[in-house]
């Protein structure tokens, strides 16, 4: 038995969640989890909602609001969304606690105390017009590396290197587009150059990461590593606990990557064992961060850095880092509309086609495009008439012709033998898929038995042979229950919804995941549950209807 951390990415609680957010970080997660749950394991899975940083206040600022009603908005509608949509989080917290507080603070204090951390004066931008420094949001500009002239002051959107807001060209207030001017002021800083070389030897050494994130982070590192502020003009966040800087806040990248210890705290505080987090932190245990592909850089050169200089917890196993969904072809972009809003897809439609979709199109080590008749299509053709209709066809006719129960097989012939030799191959390379974190392998695999059973239905035709041949209609039916059975255990970490419901229906008791990770064999006699539709089929209209809604204002 393993212990696995599954720490997955904090969403700004600035607005509601879309489908970028799914594939790119929440969902590969909780396939994950769920996987490594059915197989046994311990695992804890968490994250929450970043309550803090300029994305909540700049959104405050333009609904009129306090940060905080803005950030337990969205938080409540983030949790919503995760039920509904199967991600199942041990614990999302959020960065308003006082436990969080509380191990930031730890952190900072001991890193502060190692001489990590050190006091320092910076030129900061100045807006005179609005007669404030200007966090690194606040300020846009031009980025100096690939010249996106809508860069952010903290990290270009485009390219996705980080940026400090001096480094833009022509930079504009956000708030009200004039120029700012340079003006010194006191922060902390932390000692990123010390960490240089031990971490470029700890990269060298990670053979099992995708291409695309060690590529990055190697090449950023052989750079040089530069000191960085954690610390920020601005009065929504954690304090610092030193004297003189009350009207200044840690900043938000500092934060929230020590969010990933504190919800591990405080999800071991809730079940009554205070050192429980420490399972998931300390020795053999492995730790798996899943995020999109603009915070590799926090994860896996700033955050190994502070748990280097805090000593004693583990550095992360593996940052599976997603690359980005694209929607219709061109860029996500949520100031113009142009997304998939998760609340807006759960009203009309059922969680497991998308996360089908996206499972299949995940943008594991490129970018992929989510348009709304690919929806459509792998909805109908694959999930409707592949893997729904086969099980349909086998329970209807068992039904029908064997009073509800897994007949009694003759000998199996060559073709059932070669079916159930497809069902343990299947099992394996699924599990070899997840285990290393390549999710459209993996449902690739569980659809090929899906198509092959299918195969051996027509060759066997049941229909025909239980008038001439009962016990060759019944060995086709048994060795078809098998590969449903398979395909019941290696798809219920893709498909949670509908692998529970194929679980009722083939007769199974309880939660669909204690029955574990393996070939769970169908026993003649077992008697089956009702027959019902896994999945339902689409009108082609949803596709201009859906279409129609992009990018013009409605939700």
């Amino acid at each position: 038995m393993e212990r696995i951390l599954v720490a997955v990415a904090w969403p700004y609680a600035n607005g509601p969640l879309h489908l970028g957010h799914v594939a790119g970080a929440y969902l590969p997660a909780d396939i994950f989890a769920r996987y490594h749950r059915a197989k046994g394991n311990r695992v804890l899975m968490v994250s929450g909602s970043d309550q803090h940083g300029t994305p909540i206040t700049i959104t405050a600022e333009q609904e009129g609001k306090p940060p905080q009603e803005i950030a337990a908005k969205y938080h409540a509608g983030f949790l919503d969304c995760w039920r509904r949509m199967g991600i199942s989080f041990d614990l999302f917290t959020s960065t308003g606690t006082a436990n969080h507080a509380r191990v930031v603070h730890d952190f900072f204090l001991k890193l502060l105390d190692k001489g990590y951390i050190y006091r320092d004066k910076m030129p900061l931008p100045y807006c005179a017009k609005c007669q404030r420094y200007l966090p690194d949001r606040y300020v846009e500009g031009t980025c100096p590396f690939c010249s996106y002239a809508e860069s952010r002051g903290d990290q270009c959107d485009k390219c996705g290197k980080p940026l400090g807001p001096l480094e833009l060209g022509n930079p504009r207030c956000r708030l009200c587009g004039s120029p700012p001017r340079t003006e010194d002021s006191e922060h902390f800083f932390l000692r990123l150059s010390a960490f240089r070389d031990q971490l470029l030897d700890w990269v060298r050494q990670q053979s099992g990461w995708r291409q695309n994130v060690l590529n990055f982070t190697q090449r950023y590192l052989e750079e040089g590593l530069k000191d960085r502020a954690i610390t920020r003009d601005i009065e929504w966040g954690i304090p610092i606990p030193q004297p003189g800087f009350e009207k200044k806040r840690i900043y938000v990248w500092f934060e929230a990557v020590i969010g990933y210890l504190s919800a591990s705290k405080e999800w071991a505080a809730a079940g009554k064992n205070d050192d429980g987090w420490a399972d998931y932190w300390q020795g053999e245990s492995k730790s798996y961060y899943f995020i999109g592909k603009d915070n590799i850089p926090f994860h896996t050169m700033i955050w190994p850095a502070m748990l280097m200089g805090y000593g004693g917890l583990n550095l992360p196993s593996d940052v599976p880092a997603n690359e980005f969904l694209t929607i219709e072809g061109r860029k996500l972009s949520t100031s113009r509309n142009w997304a998939v809003w998760l609340p807006d897809y759960l009203e009309r439609y059922a969680p497991d086609p998308l996360r089908y979709l996206l499972s299949a199109n995940m943008p594991e080590s490129a970018d992929a495009d989510f348009s709304w008749r690919e929806f459509v299509r792998r909805n109908n053709d694959e999930l409707v008439a592949t893997y729904g209709n086969l099980v349909h066809r086998v329970m209807t006719f068992t039904h029908r012709h064997f009073e509800g129960c897994v007949p009694q097989p003759g000998d199996l012939d060559a073709a059932s033998n070669a079916l159930l030799r497809k069902a343990e191959s299947t099992l394996a390379a699924v599990d070899e898929s997840l285990a290393h974190c390549r999710f459209r392998e993996a449902v690739r695999a569980a659809m090929s038995l899906a198509q092959e059973t299918n195969r051996y239905l027509d060759e066997k035709s049941p229909w025909k042979t239980v008038k001439t041949d009962r016990q060759a209609c019944a060995t086709a039916l048994f060795a078809s229950f098998s590969a449903i059975s398979c395909l019941k255990t290696v798809l219920a970490p893709f498909l949670p919804f509908s692998s529970q419901k194929l679980h009722a229906m083939l007769g199974g008791q309880g939660e669909v995941t204690a029955e574990g990770w393996g070939l769970h064999a169908v026993q003649p006699g077992q008697r089956l549950g009702a027959a019902e539709t896994l999945f339902t089929k689409l009108d082609e209209a949803v596709v201009a209807a859906e279409s129609s809604r992009l990018g013009n204002g409605q939700g």
